[in-house]
């Protein structure tokens, strides 16, 4: 009887329904190499799968079969080129919210001022968002909260991971840094309604970094309504939300007293992040 060849494992795992790319870096793993080295595997795609990579493969399977995220099946997921550990315990970070930290980096004050340019990340989850803005501009100072003590380790652990700099802080919002001031505050926060169709699809992770009220606005407009004693005069709150939430944020940033409110688009064209400035004059 012929070996099971890697060429016949990932035709077996897309007969099973997963996409290509899923099966070729779940295959990888299993077989102890690294996910992204897809060159590698169709270039021995004909050698037979080890007796001791099948076993760690049909658990992987079964596992994503169920809806498991493949990044926490890696345990890994990468984010504006770093590679950031992620377990149930975070979100997976989406390449859309990639939009924020550019729309950050656009209006954090250039580097070389008086004092360093001051950022928080509210509802840091796996640190992507705040990780990511460290690695960009070093000097800045950076700060990420979340009121998951569990979201937090992994934050903090990948932060080690990288050697960069932030500053965390356990609590809600910005409850969790009290009088602190930033020049801009940006967040994921959850923003799916409570009965949202698509909420059983994301069973796998955490249900309290999904979900915000019946129409999924409730953690947005507690950080609008906290943001402006704790932004510097000519400050920015940018926030990522829903497909069809864009309009309604735009509200609620003018009717909190942001000037220059505007959307920018995710990488399907759909207006994901809104964001306004914060008056110079109270």
């Amino acid at each position: 009887m012929n070996a099971t060849t890697l060429r016949d494992t990932l035709q077996q795992a897309q007969l099973h329904g997963l996409e290509r790319l899923d099966a070729q870096m779940l295959l990888l793993h299993a077989l102890g190499r690294s996910p992204h080295d897809r060159a590698w595997l169709m270039a021995h795609d004909g050698d037979a799968l080890p007796e001791a990579a099948a076993a760690d493969w049909q658990a992987l399977l079964q596992r994503r079969q169920t809806g498991e995220p493949v990044a926490y099946l890696l345990g890994e997921k990468a984010f504006f080129g770093l590679n950031l550990a992620v377990d149930a315990r975070v979100l997976v970070p989406r390449p859309d919210t990639e939009v924020l930290v550019e729309w950050a980096l656009d209006v954090l004050p250039a580097a070389g001022g008086p004092t360093p340019p001051r950022v928080a990340d509210l509802g840091t989850g796996s640190g992507a968002i705040a990780l990511a803005l460290a690695q960009q501009r070093p000097e800045a100072q950076v700060s990420a909260t979340d009121a998951s003590a569990d979201a937090l380790a992994v934050a903090q652990s990948n932060a080690a991971q990288l050697g960069l700099a932030v500053a965390f802080h356990c609590g809600h919002w910005l409850d969790a840094v009290p009088g602190q001031l930033f020049n801009v505050i940006a967040s994921n926060p959850p923003y799916i309604a409570e009965g949202d169709p698509h909420l059983p699809a994301l069973q796998f992770e955490p249900r309290s970094a999904l979900a915000a009220g019946p129409d999924g606005l409730d953690d947005i407009r507690t950080i609008i309504d906290q943001a402006g004693d704790a932004l510097l005069p000519g400050g920015w709150l940018l926030l990522e939300h829903g497909h069809n939430q864009a309009e309604a944020v735009r509200t609620l940033l003018l009717q909190a007293g942001f000037k220059h409110v505007s959307s920018r688009n995710d990488l399907a064209g759909i207006e994901r992040c809104s964001g306004g400035h914060w008056p110079q004059q109270r």
